[in-house]
């Protein structure tokens, strides 16, 4: 099976690549081991590629965030559009909050950019987040490799809302954009300086019409206070471009300053050594998902686990000790 959907990849077939981002979203066991072979073919195809063509043979991904309403599903259908036109081939994986307590979650995303859902040289797929801070999931990681076997070379990363998902989103991602709304100083405020500070790119979006003049006052509170941010690569200041997703304004701009992003970071060299590092943060977030799925499987435990809950909740042992006890 794990053969027949590489090859499906690798002819591009979009029902291939759908197939196989559910096959590692799975948690079944067995589904597991075919995915996980699936993935070592298709990195092997990948490193071949890239001792074949060079930097050519790598694709972009960009991850995109920024709060409810700054207009990110329009933004990214125009960007998508824009860059489909061009003759590139769009994936986007767009992270969903699943909720916590039920486990569901909305998938909105693909009603909300309904021409780029139809366009056939673009790919949407919401992934649920499952439970994951911020949701971004390790499945998420592993759909960008599937993706780029599937021929596409631009990969878009939409998180939803504001916090710990950046962080996880900006650890697989070339360029990590942040996408606002024009609006007063207390946005500065509102959106926390963490996320300024790991973004590559500021993008101030509905710069049009009655907001035109609030873009621009927006636009300049942000290059005021990135001026003291400490720039997070070497010979890269942050830029905050105004785009309109109505009008189109300000797409070919923005997309000449992220080719020249990744033609600065490539020749800089720490393109390649961001995406090693993203590598060995993922490794160490798997594994303490595995350490902790085998932790809870340790036979007996979760008999003793439940004892200690209650003495917990009970006030007779700290939650400190009570861990120490366990382990």
């Amino acid at each position: 099976y794990a053969q027949e959907l590489r090859m499906g990849l690798k002819q591009q077939h979009r029902a291939a690549l759908a197939q196989a981002i559910t096959l590692i979203e799975t948690t079944h066991p067995i589904k597991k081991k075919t995915a996980a072979r699936l993935l070592d073919s298709l990195l092997k195809d990948a490193a071949e590629d890239f001792a074949h063509r060079g930097p050519s043979s790598l694709s972009l991904r960009l991850g995109l965030s920024g709060p409810p309403g700054a207009g990110k599903s329009t933004f990214i259908e125009r960007l998508g559009k824009h860059l489909t036109s061009a003759g590139h081939r769009v994936a986007v994986l767009a992270v969903d909050p699943s909720s916590a307590t039920t486990g569901g979650s909305i998938l909105g995303d693909k009603t909300r950019m309904p021409e780029l859902t139809i366009d056939p040289a673009a790919f949407i797929r919401p992934s649920p987040a499952r439970g994951h801070l911020g949701g971004v999931t390790r499945s998420t990681n592993e759909a960008i490799v599937l993706c780029e076997a599937a021929g596409y070379d631009i990969i878009i990363v939409e998180t939803v809302g504001v916090g710990q998902s950046e962080v996880s989103v900006a650890d697989m991602v070339d360029l990590f954009g942040l996408v606002i709304a024009p609006g007063g100083g207390d946005e500065l405020q509102g959106l926390k300086k963490g996320i300024v500070e790991m973004c590559d790119m500021v993008i101030v979006n509905k710069s049009d019409g009655d907001l035109a003049a609030a873009a621009m006052r927006t636009q300049s509170d942000y290059l005021s206070s990135l001026k003291y941010a400490r720039p997070r690569w070497h010979g890269w200041r942050v830029p905050v471009l105004r785009v309109s997703s109505l009008t189109g304004e300000g797409l070919e701009n923005l997309w000449s300053t992220m080719t020249q992003f990744k033609s600065h970071m490539f020749s800089s060299g720490q393109f390649l050594q961001r995406r090693r590092d993203q590598q060995k943060t993922w490794l160490h977030s798997h594994l303490l998902d595995a350490v902790l799925e085998a932790f809870k499987n340790t036979s007996g435990m979760s008999e003793a686990l439940a004892e200690m809950e209650r003495k917990v909740v009970n006030g007779l042992v700290t939650p400190g000790s009570a861990c120490d006890a366990l382990i």
